[in-house]
């Protein structure tokens, strides 16, 4: 028995955990330093409000079982977690050290990140991850009786989905492991010239398929934000980095049980801005930058875009309406003429099915001259891929208002929520609006071909057609069958839609049929 106190066993405790801390690495932390990186005990300082991060299992020793890892030393197993404060909201906190072999996941930090979803899950508290590591240790055991068992953290991942908002942060090297869990997140942000991405990395790859490739064209931003959209967003730095998780947790309640943050505001309800007036050219083939009607619309600096450098022809972006939260989902002019091809659908849909999760009424402005067609379009298999946009309209259940601000085109129209496609809780039009079943010349060329080839002059014949066609697709003529509800003067959009949500619930009756769940069309 040993005869030391209390406080001598307090003491071999704390010193235990001050061998932990950045001062007693200082080699580990001066390399970080000297390579322009934070070490992970000061990004975790940095996001979370001053003295609130609650540390678990930083004294675990690591797996030391076999004849590779028995010497082995991983201060905490390459692995913190605990919980701490963000903007005095509680959240659940996970961050690997890269200094700790390559910030690779052990046995016992497996275990630790298990725990760490199951407090989440059973609390209701945001999720974040800053991943910055290789996946799988190799040491602590390749065979079939260490992995047999798998882990049960990916089972938690999916049952955290649409319960507690998760973010995933790639903030160096991230392949294998990190992007399999980013893969189930909310919402992911890589650091420009710095993050990679992938489901294996360059050697793995090299093995693989005898393809020699650098990481940043593996898996480097320009890949995974702009071409892919597998994250959301790109910032330059770590600081940016943490500052874009604080901000997309802002507009987020703690969990799906709790009503989204409200913030005062002091910019007015009926805000009238005449330059709406003036952002839609009467001359419906000049475009327009659909950004500027948003920011004209919602609260002054409240925007926060979500991927912004993928599938540029729609965009999606939290902000506020007289303090509430809201998602915008916009078709963008500026880009393909905001047709909805695959990614655009996908890109929307996802966004759905976000807000819906966690009860941010939908805006939907559309300006849509239909979905895309042809062999490339059909490469992509948009037939089915499409399907997942109409999948997640229908099955949202906040509220929703519809603004067609100018084309408003075929299948487009419907899977942007137009008129009465998933009834809207309004449903409105601009002046400058222009609805129709399809592609007005397309339609004459189908149904009309025989007719004007006949005339005297076929192309006179042709665009006459197309005229008297065109000539009833004016907003008056939307609305005189009552497909929507109103013709809106632009300046008061701001004032429609925080009035329409502010009438409200938070969520419609569930209508659907007794069935045990939907099933996806991907």
């Amino acid at each position: 028995m040993s005869d030391e106190s209390s406080l001598d066993l307090l003491k071999k405790v704390q010193s235990a955990r001050a061998e932990l801390m950045d001062d007693a690495r200082p080699e580990a932390t001066g390399k970080r330093h000297a390579q322009g990186f934070l070490t992970t005990r000061e990004r975790i300082g940095q996001l979370l409000d001053a003295d609130t991060f609650r540390e678990f299992g930083a004294l675990v020793q690591p797996d030391q079982s076999n004849s590779l890892n028995s010497e082995l030393l991983a201060p905490a197993d390459g692995t913190i977690t605990g919980t701490g404060m963000v903007k005095a909201r509680e959240i659940c906190i996970l961050a690997q050290d890269y200094t700790v072999h390559g910030g690779s996941t052990g046995t016992i930090a497996d275990r630790k990140m298990g725990r760490l979803t199951q407090r989440a899950l059973d609390r209701g508290i945001p999720m974040v991850l800053l991943l910055e590591g290789g996946g799988h240790r190799i040491q602590d055991g390749m065979n079939a009786a260490h992995f047999a068992a798998a882990s049960p953290v990916f089972h938690n991942l999916v049952q955290l989905s649409g319960w507690v908002p998760m973010v995933a942060a790639i903030m160096g090297q991230g392949f294998a492991g990190p992007t399999a869990y980013a893969s189930l997140a909310d919402f992911v942000v890589m650091i420009r010239s710095v993050s990679t991405m992938g489901i294996a990395g360059p050697a793995l790859v090299k093995a693989g398929t005898s393809k020699e490739i650098s990481k940043e064209e593996l898996g480097g931003v320009a890949r995974q934000v702009d071409q892919q959209g597998i994250a959301d967003l790109a910032v330059d730095n770590e600081t940016e980095c943490l500052q874009a998780i604080e901000k997309f947790l802002s507009y987020l309640p703690g969990n799906a049980s709790l009503e989204p943050p409200h913030i005062n505001c002091d910019d007015p309800v009926d805000r009238r801005d005449d330059e709406l007036l003036e952002l839609v050219p009467s001359n419906r083939r000049k475009v327009y930058d659909m950004r500027k009607v948003i920011s004209t619309i919602a609260d002054k600096g409240s925007l926060f875009e979500l991927k912004p450098g993928y599938a540029k022809n729609m965009l999606t972006f939290f902000a506020r309406l007289n303090g509430r939260p809201v998602g915008f989902f916009a078709n963008q002019p500026k880009s393909k003429g905001g047709i909805l091809d695959t990614a655009a659908c996908e890109k929307a849909a996802h966004f759905i099915g976000l807000c819906d999760a966690y009860g941010l009424p939908l805006v939907s402005l559309i300006d849509i001259p239909g979905l895309s067609i042809g062999p490339a379009a059909e490469d992509t298999a948009i037939g089915r891929r499409s399907g997942r946009l109409f999948f997640e309209m229908g099955i949202a259940t906040v509220p929703r208002v519809s603004v067609v601000i100018r084309k408003g085109y075929g299948g487009g129209y419907y899977a942007m929520g137009g008129g009465r496609a998933f009834d809207a809780d309004a449903a409105y039009a601009w002046p400058t609006a222009e609805i129709c079943a399809m592609s007005i010349e397309g339609a004459v060329d189908v149904a009309y071909r025989k007719d004007y080839r006949a005339a005297d002059d076929p192309e006179a014949r042709r665009q006459t057609m197309i005229d008297d066609i065109r000539n009833q697709t004016s907003a008056l003529d939307a609305a005189s069958d009552f497909g929507l509800d109103d013709i809106i003067d632009p300046r008061h959009t701001r004032q429609l839609l925080i009035e329409t949500f502010n009438s409200c619930p938070p969520r419609r009756q569930d209508r659907s049929p007794p069935r045990k769940r939907p099933i996806s069309p991907i």
